[in-house]
Formats: C-alpha cells, sequence, structure tokens
C-alpha cells in the first residue's frame, strides 16, 4: 500500500491517500511503457514528405553522349540525380509510420506510468485547486510552492476553462483530465500534479476495472 501525500495550494502537507499498487498493475512494466512511448511517437509522424525521383522529372532518357571516346566520364540520362534538375537519389515517398496499440495495452502502459511516477515522489495530489478567472501568476505561485519547476502534467478530474487559460501561458505545463491521459503524456513529463478529486477518479476507474 502507497501512501501519498495531499498538499494544499500552499503547498503545506494536509492528509494523505492510501493507494493500492495492485490497482495500477503493481508493478512498472519498463518494457511494455517503452514500447507505448515509441508507438505514440511513430503516430505522431506525419509521413508526408516526398521528393521525385529520377523518373518522375521531365528530361529525355536518351544517353547524353556514347559511353567511350569522348575522354569523359560516363553518363547516363540528363534525369541522373547528379545532374542540376535530376531526379533524387533513393526519393522518398509518402508512408504511415502507425504502430498498432491495443486498448488493453494502451490501458496497462498508462497504469505503468502513473504507478512510477508514484513509486518516484514525482506524483503530486493537490487539494482546493481552482480558478474563479483565468488568472497565470496565482497557478505559477501554486507551482513553485509545490517545488514544481520543470515539466509538469496538471491532472483534474473534469474541464475547468479558467484553469486551461491560466496554464496556458505556463512552459511545460500541459494540463488533461482524467479521461483524456495517455502513457505518453504521463511519461514524458517530469512531475505529475493531480487534484484530489482526479486522483479519487483514476483510483475507481482501476478498481472497477
Amino acid at each position: 500500500m502507497l501512501e501519498l501525500p495531499v498538499y494544499d495550494i500552499d503547498g503545506m502537507k494536509v492528509d494523505t491517500m492510501q493507494v493500492d499498487e495492485s490497482l495500477f498493475g503493481r508493478r512498472v512494466n519498463a518494457s511494455l511503457l517503452k514500447q507505448a512511448v515509441v508507438a505514440y511517437h511513430a503516430n505522431r509522424r506525419q509521413g508526408t514528405s516526398a521528393t521525385r525521383s529520377r523518373g518522375m522529372v521531365e528530361g529525355s532518357t536518351r544517353k547524353l553522349y556514347r559511353q567511350k571516346g569522348t575522354g569523359n566520364a560516363r553518363r547516363g540520362s540528363i534525369r541522373t540525380n547528379i545532374m542540376r534538375g535530376g531526379g533524387v537519389a533513393f526519393a522518398k515517398r509518402p508512408r504511415d509510420f502507425r504502430k498498432a496499440l491495443p486498448k488493453a495495452m494502451r490501458r496497462a502502459a498508462l497504469d505503468s506510468a502513473i504507478l512510477a511516477k508514484m513509486l518516484g515522489n514525482d506524483l503530486l495530489v493537490v487539494r482546493g485547486l481552482a480558478a474563479e478567472q483565468p488568472k497565470t501568476s496565482m497557478l505559477s505561485t501554486v507551482l513553485r510552492k509545490l517545488n514544481i519547476d520543470r515539466s509538469c502534467l496538471l491532472t483534474l478530474a473534469q474541464r475547468d476553462r479558467n484553469l486551461y487559460l491560466s496554464a496556458r501561458n505556463i512552459p511545460d505545463l500541459t494540463v488533461r483530465t482524467a479521461d483524456e491521459l495517455n502513457a505518453f503524456d504521463v511519461a514524458i513529463r517530469r512531475k505529475m500534479l493531480v487534484t484530489h478529486e482526479a486522483m479519487k477518479l483514476l483510483m475507481d476507474r482501476e478498481a472497477r476495472g
């Protein structure tokens, strides 16, 4: 059973939460987590780059001059890649880089990513985080009091427009709801700040399966 400290917006420890690590797979599956991160990276690639090969550029396919007797180097057609205006050698073609990752694997990878954050003391639970109006300075002060000075993933129980707007101008701060989390977002951020309500949702979702 893991014990997570709960902080208020002033950075003071006000409570603790008991978390059963079995809800998140009991152990960190590093190989699965890496596979998920690689898949998310690959799926973000556009794969739309393209260049024209020698078969796609305009120009005659006739040999420019005879093979021997001219004193020049051997030369093929004007479309060759070593000629100005010729085609590209090993031309790029549009391709799909996507890697399949079944739902069960995505779910297990997310559990491993969250568990790794908890075991590494990089997951912080905060209570009372709210914004009556968009105010970047308020959220920035909360992060400073919690000693979060690197990349962070802020997880909310539900969409909060004021908090989204407050976080928009803070570098390396990403906001997601508990339903939007994925292993990639969790793994590539140094810290994970979760509201008390969002943490309950994550635990309840894992308990339900």
